[in-house]
């Protein structure tokens, strides 16, 4: 019987690095071609190819990086992959992973995962996490589920996973929803049935710039009010509480309203803006009064993201639906 293809693209990240000399701290260094060579497992899964696209730790990958791996993804399932495994640093994962979501139109799985240890630490979590997102990648009951993460045997979905931890093996989490599936003695077990999804074009632009604020006790307006005079086209902040600002801070979303789009989310790392329970001056009933939109399930780096996309593909008139109340933000 003839194995599935699989196409394994590696950015660097965490999963690939090592120390060249005692005593400094690690840097990518290890190829794709080496990670799997350590998972020899894989070959009787499934006719590999793996590329090395990077050699990035994850804090410096950009859209325009991540357009150029998600067109080397589609054009491996134009050729014949029935599964897309991306293997990247943590510190930006559930960033790409949702960039790639919006964007990825096919049933073929495509799969990010990563290391919270490095390749040269004992226990080293990378080779298992990509062992493991192979098999997710080739599972049939992956199809029609969009781009997924894989971390530490769970299976997350790419709208709802975060990085809640910055050193722990246990590092990523769904917050409200939990994990879409779990591999369970090497076999993937999926929680729910996949859902419809909605996938915006290719961007026409990428010139377009978003910026993205966080409130704090105290905080002065400096940054808010020049956001038009450093050229930005949108604005996404993480409010208070359930999407709250202060009112001098509402003063000035007032005014940007006026010119570009502005969401508010918030930063607690968990749960959902309101609507309708806040009516003083800063609160989100006096915030959608001015004009800005509330965010609801998705956090401020994924709205961030939702708007750079929707900016450059002309489909800012659809963003209430990608803000929607459900916990997915595409539904």
């Amino acid at each position: 019987m003839d194995l599935p293809k699989l196409a394994i693209a590696a950015l660097g990240g965490t999963v690939s690095m090592q120390a060249r000399h005692a005593g400094e701290g690690v840097i990518p260094t290890v190829s794709g071609e080496a990670l799997l060579a350590s998972i020899p497992e894989l070959t009787t899964l499934a006719q590999v190819t793996v590329e090395t696209l990077g050699m990035l730790p994850s804090a410096s990958l950009d859209f325009e990086f991540l357009l150029r791996v998600l067109s080397w993804a589609k054009f491996q399932v134009e050729h014949g992959a029935g599964g897309i495994v991306v293997i990247q640093g943590t510190d930006t994962l559930e960033e790409a992973a949702v960039f790639f979501d919006y964007l990825w139109p096919h049933d073929i799985p495509l799969i990010l995962t990563g290391a919270m240890r490095s390749a040269a630490q004992p226990g080293a979590d990378g080779p298992a996490n990509l062992l493991d997102a192979c098999r997710v990648a080739l599972a049939e009951s992956s199809r029609q589920r969009g781009v997924q993460v894989v971390m530490n045997g769970q299976i997350h979905q790419a709208c709802s996973v975060r990085k809640v931890d910055s050193l722990a093996l246990q590092a990523f989490s769904s917050p409200i929803v939990g994990p879409a599936g779990l591999l369970l003695e090497n076999h993937v077990r999926y929680l729910h049935p996949p859902r419809p999804r909605t996938v915006l074009p290719w961007p026409q632009q990428t010139t377009q710039k978003v910026a993205m604020l966080e409130t704090s006790l105290s905080a002065d307006t400096l940054l808010l009010e020049n956001v038009l005079t450093l050229g930005y086209d949108g604005l996404v902040i993480g409010g208070f509480g359930a999407g709250h600002v202060s009112q001098s801070w509402a003063t000035v979303i007032e005014h940007l309203c006026e010119s570009i789009p502005v969401i508010i989310a918030t930063r607690t790392g968990s749960g959902s803006t309101a609507l309708a329970s806040y009516g003083f001056s800063g609160g989100e009933m006096d915030l959608i009064r001015k004009g800005a939109w509330m965010a609801g399930f998705l956090c401020p780096r994924k709205a961030r993201i939702l708007l750079w996309l929707l900016l450059g593909c002309q489909r800012l008139d659809e963003l209430a639906r990608y803000l929607g109340s459900g916990i997915d933000p595409q539904h």
